[in-house]
């Protein structure tokens, strides 16, 4: 069994509805985690601190599936 990882990321982004961020350079990098659920509850984490900001926007990013795109998890 391959290692799942997961990045949680964070920014201010141009639409609350999209995944374009304003300033690559001044993304959050919370951390890089072997599960779902961990990366999950950093994610909830980071989301919270910023909840009254619209424009800042946590997201997952399933590492795993960029790293082995033909493997089935």
């Amino acid at each position: 069994m391959s290692q799942l990882l997961h990045l949680v990321i964070g920014g201010r982004v141009q639409d609350p509805q999209g995944l374009e961020f304003v300033d690559l350079k001044a993304l959050d990098y919370v951390g890089v985690y072997g599960s779902y659920a961990e990366a999950v509850d950093a994610w909830r984490s980071a989301a919270q601190r910023s909840v009254d900001d619209a424009e800042m926007k946590y997201v997952v990013v399933h590492m795993h599936k960029l790293l082995e795109p033909d493997h089935q998890h």
